[in-house]
């Protein structure tokens, strides 16, 4: 189902998806989706989303894998990477409140929390690490736009 999204917006979906998808079940909560395309920047309509995620929970059980959440997003992701990459950065700014450049781990933390209540501790070191990949205790732009577009 992943035809028309370019590979980079796969990479980004993928990781999105697999953020939400703490146990690692294949399948994320229908209420995350909107979580995770705001998160993504991503302008949404609630009735048009209400009405993809129904169409998209065929068994009825509030969840849908990542295919499904692919045709879903698809539906809202922007062509233009560059309305995509200023949304992001103005996720990024709202964090940077000194307007330093960077954000602490301890914001990342934060955000990665709020967007997924069921991670364990351990699971938000590793993403962290994985995240801020010098290890500086800092992430910056570059290293959040990698997180959320695997660029």
């Amino acid at each position: 189902m992943t035809e028309s999204l370019d590979q980079e917006q796969v990479t980004m979906l993928r990781r999105a998806f697999s953020m939400f998808d703490g146990c690692k079940t294949g399948r994320i909560e229908k209420e995350k989706v909107r979580t995770i395309l705001n998160t993504l920047g991503l302008m949404i309509d609630d009735l048009e989303l209400e009405a993809l995620l129904e169409a998209e929970d065929k068994e009825e059980n509030g969840k849908l894998n990542f295919d499904s959440f692919c045709r879903v997003a698809m539906h809202f992701l922007d062509e233009d990477n560059e309305v995509m990459q200023k949304e992001l950065k103005e996720a990024f700014r709202l964090y940077d409140k000194e307007d330093n450049g960077y954000i602490p781990t301890s914001s990342l933390r934060e955000i990665l929390m709020a967007l997924d209540d069921q991670l364990t501790p351990d699971q938000l070191d590793e993403m962290i690490a994985e995240i801020d990949t010098d290890g500086s205790g800092t992430v910056d732009f570059d290293e959040f736009m990698e997180m959320m577009t695997g660029d």
